[in-house]
């Protein structure tokens, strides 16, 4: 997939997210936090790896160039981590509890 640069403001899908799945657990959380998933995944999508240290942000750039898999990390407003995953292959997204891995 082609990359270009964001146009006013806009997010830019960086990658394709295969079949979406998710965890009972990662479920259960965001059923808990209210939260729908939707956003997590559009963040996930669109490159904003959220609460990623800088070296795995970094990482995380090399592997979707060299078509490695893609892990985000994002806390729920009620402080539960969940991570979003994206296989090497584009196959699969799976939304889940670090726990679950």
């Amino acid at each position: 997939m082609a990359e270009r640069e964001p146009q006013n403001g806009e997010r830019i899908v960086r990658f394709d997210l295969g079949q979406l799945l998710a965890t009972p657990g990662a479920l259960r959380a965001l059923e808990e936090a209210e939260q729908d998933p939707l956003g997590f995944l559009i963040r996930h999508v669109t490159g904003d790896w959220g609460d990623l240290d800088e070296e795995d942000k970094a990482e995380n750039e090399l592997s979707l160039r060299q078509g490695l898999r893609l892990l985000s990390a994002y806390h729920l407003s009620t402080g539960v981590k969940i991570w979003v995953i994206t296989e090497r292959d584009r196959s699969a997204t799976t939304i889940l509890l670090p726990e679950e891995y």
